[in-house]
Order: C-alpha cells, then sequence, then structure tokens
C-alpha cells in the first residue's frame, strides 16, 4: 500500500475504521461465507473483526451443511466477544430469556412451535419453554380457510411485547412475512411490465376472485378475468397450489394492486364467431342470465347474445324477463346482428314478429279485403242490371 502521501493521523484513522465495525444489537447486515470450524461458521462482515454464527442455523435436518465458502448470507448481530462478533440468522432453541428480550428490543426473529390453537390466536412455545401468543391476523399475510394448516410447525416470529419477564409474549409471523414481501416487491418493480405473461401459483379463492403469487407478491385474477364463459364458481376453474399462466393487464405499485387475467391466455371465442354465426340464422342456446332489460343467452362457450324484454312475450307488455323465461331455459332464438368489435350479438325469438312487420302484414290482409269487397259489389249491381233488362225484354 502506497503511503508516502498519507498523514499518520489519516493512517491511523484508516486502521482503526478496518479494526472496528460498530453495530448495534439486533442490526441486520449481510455477511459472506469465509470458512467453517468445528460448530461455527465464520464471516467476513468488512472489518478485522471476525462473525460468527453457530452451524446449526445454516444445516438442514439430515445434519448438512446448506451453504458453503463464499455464499452470502443475512445476520443479525447479538453481542461481542474480545475480537469475535456473535451473529444469528434467528434466535431458536437453547436461547435464554435474556436472548429473547434482547430479540423483542432489537427485532431479531425468533423460532416458534406452533403448539395449538387457543381463542383469539395460537399458543406458540419458543426457547427456553417460554409460552407466547400470536393472533389470527399475525400469522400470515392474509388468513387462511383452514387454521389447521399451522399447527405443529416451526415459524419464524419478531417478539412485538414482552413483559413481565417472559411472562406476556405477543408474536407477529406477519411483520416478518410483510419484510420479505417488500424486499420482493423491490426486485419485481424492475422486471414486471403490463402485457407480460408471467407464471404463479393459486394461493386464495374468493367469491370476487383468485389470488394468484407471482415471486412473493400476490396479485389478483378477477372473477371476470377467468374465463370468457361466464364463471358462477371459480371453484370450477381453479384451485389453490394450482399453477397457472397469467397476463399482467393492471399495476398500481402504490395501493399494491396487481390485476391479472387468466382468459387473455386462452383463444378468445370471438374469433370464431364469423364462421360459426351468421345473422338470420336460428340456433338454440341457453338463458344463462335475466336482467330487468332482457335475457342473455349462450350460444356458444364464450358467446353470449342479448335478446331485449321488447322482443319476449309475443306483444304482452312485461315488466321482467323472469314472467316467461327462467336461468338454464333452452331456447330457439334468431341472429338479428353481429357486432364483432363490440363483441354483441342480438337476438329474438325464433317465432317473434317485429311490429312493423304485423302492421305490414295486418295491412295487406285489409287490402286483399277491399279489393275482394269490390269485387263483390260489382257483380252484385252487374247482375241487378241483367236482371233488370231481362225483365223488361219479357214484358
Amino acid at each position: 500500500m502506497d503511503t508516502k502521501g498519507d498523514s499518520f493521523a489519516d493512517l491511523f484513522d484508516s486502521e482503526k475504521s478496518q479494526t472496528t465495525r460498530q453495530l448495534k444489537p439486533g442490526e441486520k447486515i449481510s455477511a459472506q461465507i469465509v470458512g467453517f470450524g468445528g460448530e461455527s461458521v465464520f464471516l467476513d462482515i468488512g472489518g478485522k473483526s471476525e462473525g460468527i454464527l453457530k452451524s446449526s442455523e445454516v444445516t438442514n435436518n439430515d445434519g448438512e451443511l446448506e451453504v458453503e465458502i463464499g455464499d452470502n448470507v443475512e445476520v443479525y448481530f447479538l453481542s461481542s466477544k474480545r475480537s469475535e462478533m456473535l451473529f444469528t440468522t434467528t434466535i431458536s432453541s437453547g436461547a435464554s430469556h435474556e436472548h429473547l428480550q434482547e430479540a423483542w428490543r432489537s427485532g431479531i426473529p425468533v423460532e416458534g412451535f406452533v403448539q395449538g390453537e387457543i381463542k383469539g390466536g395460537f399458543e406458540i412455545t419458543l426457547s427456553a419453554g417460554v409460552r407466547a401468543f400470536c393472533p389470527y391476523s399475525q400469522m400470515g399475510l392474509r388468513r387462511v380457510d383452514n387454521n389447521e394448516v399451522y399447527l405443529s410447525t416451526h415459524m419464524s416470529f419478531r417478539i412485538t411485547l414482552f413483559e413481565n419477564n417472559g411472562r406476556n409474549v405477543v408474536l407477529s409471523a406477519r411483520a416478518i412475512l410483510e419484510e420479505e414481501q417488500a424486499l420482493k416487491k423491490e426486485a419485481l418493480k424492475d422486471n414486471l411490465e403490463e402485457g407480460q405473461v408471467i407464471e404463479g401459483e393459486i394461493t386464495s379463492l374468493q367469491k370476487f376472485g383468485a389470488f394468484v403469487d407471482i415471486g412473493g407478491v400476490d396479485g389478483l385474477i378477477p372473477i371476470s378475468e377467468i374465463s370468457w364463459s361466464r364463471v358462477e364458481k371459480i371453484e370450477d376453474y381453479l384451485q389453490v397450489g394450482q399453477n397457472v399462466a397469467v397476463v399482467i393487464i393492471k399495476m398500481d405499485w402504490e395501493k399494491d394492486r396487481i390485476s391479472l387475467s387468466l382468459k387473455e391466455t386462452l383463444d378468445d371465442p370471438w374469433d370464431n364467431v364469423q364462421k360459426q354465426f351468421n345473422e338470420g340464422t336460428n340456433h338454440v342456446g341457453q338463458v344463462v342470465r335475466l336482467a330487468q332489460f332482457g335475457a342473455f343467452v349462450t350460444l356458444a362457450p364464450g358467446v353470449d347474445g342479448l335478446i331485449h324484454i321488447s322482443k319476449l312475450g309475443s306483444g304482452r307488455k312485461l315488466h321482467h324477463p323472469r314472467e316467461i323465461l327462467e336461468e338454464g331455459q333452452n331456447i330457439e332464438v334468431t341472429i338479428e346482428s353481429i357486432d364483432n368489435v363490440e363483441k354483441r350479438i342480438s337476438l329474438a325469438p325464433s317465432d317473434y314478429t317485429a311490429p312493423e312487420d304485423v302492421e305490414k302484414a295486418e295491412n295487406k290482409v285489409y287490402q286483399q279485403f277491399k279489393k275482394n269487397t269490390k269485387k263483390d259489389e260489382s257483380i252484385g249491381s252487374l247482375g241487378e242490371l241483367l236482371k233488370t233488362k231481362l225483365a223488361e225484354r219479357n214484358k
């Protein structure tokens, strides 16, 4: 190292900054693994002090190390002993009440075992036999349908309340999950864009749609974006744990809303409407929805048409289509018009006659009647005339 241009004070300050790194208990840093020794993992924390992490924290159930030299790990600073600095990934079994209290002060995650379900939440067993409580709302990012999925599992928590030397401890798993989600969200911001096709896993089904994990952040498939056909029950199309390909249709990072579409990855049935249907042709469809203004009829999966209420009732005025139709009923209809741009089909019952057509038909009958009447009157007059002439001739 070239020190000719440096003063003694500069060299002293540089050496001091390299020798010690001031960390507060609970502070989180990223450190590189530089070696293993016995039950310890040695960390490079950027100074001359040595970082120590228990090897049990990076060992799987089979006793095998899950990391190797050169890997970076996220760790929390616990304390210093001489030139050694002790770190942890989480406070787990073997920790004392003092460790738990320090974890509460410093925000260090703790590992707990979900012992059972109690009023308002779950009983969690921490190290040193400490019993804690985690409310339902703090067990995950959203409530689950079956709380039994948590029972007899090990989870990471943050201590939100530590009182009476550990006799009153409240936990939150959600706090940790939200922090992890925030980090993943920042990473996704640079990689996602509207119109992009991505893969995800269904995490929850609701009446209004399905939530999808797209890499640590959930997006929503609204019920209208699940299929080109009308969806009554989401469970008929999707299930929790199912992998799906979806299109990102809108992203609002400020409101944490990502709208997705499943149907956009499927063939649009309207692409074949011109081949399947023509104006003036008759088809049998199924009534799928009744509204004040008319009845929606499915002609093919994903292709619906509308019969306006004015064309129902055979000329009788209706207040609602349900007076003569019911959902699920089959009906023969005539296609009156097709709008491929707006994806609309206007229908009428196959036996429907427009008022103007009825008027034309009635006028035609009337004109024929008048013509026949004049003809009969002409024949009658001529007969009378001939009869009179014959009588005069016989006189």
